[in-house]
């Protein structure tokens, strides 16, 4: 399970991520031989005592409890684990269902990965194993070669595949089937082509869905992604755990064995992906759009699920392999080298004070270790992540959340608001004009006045009080004035007095 795309085999199909949620109206068939579920063996069994098919990973925590996201109650048709069983039960129909699924998921699985995927709280494997061997002895599954660490390797036979294909939702993609061969004598050949790199994949799914990462349903291998330059970036893992709160997320494993510039090409692909516009797009919309909205008219968008963060849907690389202080520093080399893809870009205009980060069309990128996930109490569900960019090893919920963000940018925005208001209000306090009588400064309104005189004169240099004073004054004086030049007038026009007689009459002169 690699990104080469050679390395796949001839039938794969080539699919778009699908909705992986198991379908509850589609129920199960009914399988042949089914034995009841109340069929329980109390007796103590061994353990296996093979080693890892991992030999780098760390052996995971004593106790075999399932640490993470609490579980809710599934249908019989998905895959249950029972979490505080101390019992030990024989292959059930149940159980036979489940390792068809799983296999029919991930192609190819050792007894341990099951045991991890299906079962973790289960003490041992050798349940497991004697399903896997039920089955064989139904025709469903084969060991297709037994590994250097001594574990066998189980598939599917045509039988199988075709009953686990009943048994899996129809938009789950059915692995390919692995047919066996044969030799010029007839003799079974043992398979070949299982890698490292597969084991440690199918391994990571284990481990996350023990740990509370949705059910086997939630996974699907070698997604391809195609580009418009011939090149199709095929995802090691995608994992959709929405009540792990993960609607969905890009799994790469890496075993410390390829260069840091490759790991840097598989971003800048999933980047270029994430960009590609969806089919029938208005791009003067698409031009116009900013923030969250620009994923609407992003091909993604209609392919998987919103992320509940900004951002395109996370990546993350689990290194497995080598020593502590290389995946240390392999962790460190990506963060330098791929900071353009993930890194975001500052909010655009507000001034200064404005620290907050725009993730929307950045491409979160997360990375951890097997090794550190096997070594923590809680597993995956653990601290043992760490967002490219900070330095904190978090939980998965906190290394894909942005509290530099969005969130951020809405509180500085505000407060970038407010301190504009407070500076404007500063610089038009000073512009305030004040009166030239008794230097009082001008209220809004008498400024307001003065500013829509077309003829400034004295009295607009005046605050209100003084320019009701001056005008009740000058009113003052206007009738005295008015007064004073009627009687004037009126003396003026008035006839000269004749002076009259004793009796009344005018004297004439």
């Amino acid at each position: 399970m690699t990104a080469d795309p050679a390395s796949r085999p001839e039938n794969a199909e080539d699919t778009v991520p699908a909705d992986l949620t198991p379908d509850a109206a589609r129920k199960p068939h009914d399988t042949a031989g089914r034995i009841p579920a109340g069929g329980m063996d109390q007796a103590p069994q061994a353990p296996s005592t093979g080693p890892s098919i991992a030999p780098s990973t760390a052996p995971s925590p004593a106790g075999r409890v399932s640490a993470g996201q609490p579980r809710r109650a599934r249908d019989r048709g998905a895959f249950d684990n029972p979490l505080r069983s101390t019992q030990v039960w024989k292959p059930t129909g149940v159980r036979r269902q489940e390792v068809l699924k799983a296999l029919g998921i991930f192609q190819r699985a050792t007894p341990e990965h099951l045991w991890r995927m299906l079962r973790p709280t289960d003490r041992h494997d050798r349940c497991t194993r004697d399903t896997l061997n039920a089955l064989k002895e139904q025709g469903k599954v084969r060991v297709e070669t037994r590994l250097k660490s001594g574990h066998q390797l189980w598939v599917l036979t045509e039988k199988g595949r075709k009953e686990a294909k009943q048994l899996l939702p129809r938009n789950v993609r059915v692995s390919a089937l692995l047919k066996p061969k044969y030799d010029a004598k007839g003799r079974p050949v043992p398979g070949e082509g299982y890698d490292e790199h597969a084991a440690a994949v199918t391994l990571t799914a284990a481990v996350f869905t023990g740990a509370g990462y949705g059910t086997p349903l939630s996974w699907q291998t070698e997604i391809a992604h195609r580009l418009p330059y011939g090149y199709t970036q095929y995802a090691d893992l995608t994992m959709r755990a929405p009540d792990a709160g993960v609607p969905a997320m890009l799994l790469e494993v890496d075993r410390v064995n390829e260069s840091v510039d490759d790991l840097v090409d598989k971003l800048r692909r999933y980047h270029d992906w994430f960009e590609l516009p969806a089919p029938k797009t208005d791009e003067t919309k698409a031009k116009a759009a900013r923030g969250a909205a620009v994923h609407d008219f992003r091909l993604w968008s209609r392919l998987y699920p919103a992320t509940g963060h900004e951002g395109y849907v996370p990546v993350a690389f689990v290194f497995i392999g080598k020593t502590a202080a290389q995946r240390e520093s392999r962790m460190q080399r990506l963060k330098q080298a791929a900071r353009r893809y993930f890194a975001g870009e500052p909010y655009p205009g507000w001034g200064a004070g404005i620290t907050a980060v725009d993730y929307h069309q950045a491409v979160p990128v997360v990375v951890t270790e097997l090794e550190r996930i096997t070594a923590d109490p809680a597993g995956a569900a653990g601290k043992v992540w760490r967002r490219l960019g900070r330095d904190e090893w978090q939980t998965l919920g906190e290394a894909l959340d942005n509290p530099d963000g969005d969130r951020l940018y809405a509180v500085q925005r505000e407060q970038a608001r407010r301190r504009k208001a407070e500076r404007e209000a500063a610089e038009r306090e000073a512009r305030r004009p004040v009166c030239t009588r008794c230097g009082a400064k001008f209220t809004d309104e008498r400024w307001q006045e003065t500013t829509r005189s077309s003829w400034p004169g004295e009295r607009d240099r005046l605050c209100g009080p003084c320019a009701t004073e001056a005008a009740d004054r000058a009113e003052v004086e206007r009738v005295a004035r008015r007064q004073a030049e009627e009687a004037e007038r009126a003396a003026a026009e008035a006839p000269t007095a004749r002076p009259r007689g004793r009796f009344g009459i005018t004297r004439r002169r």
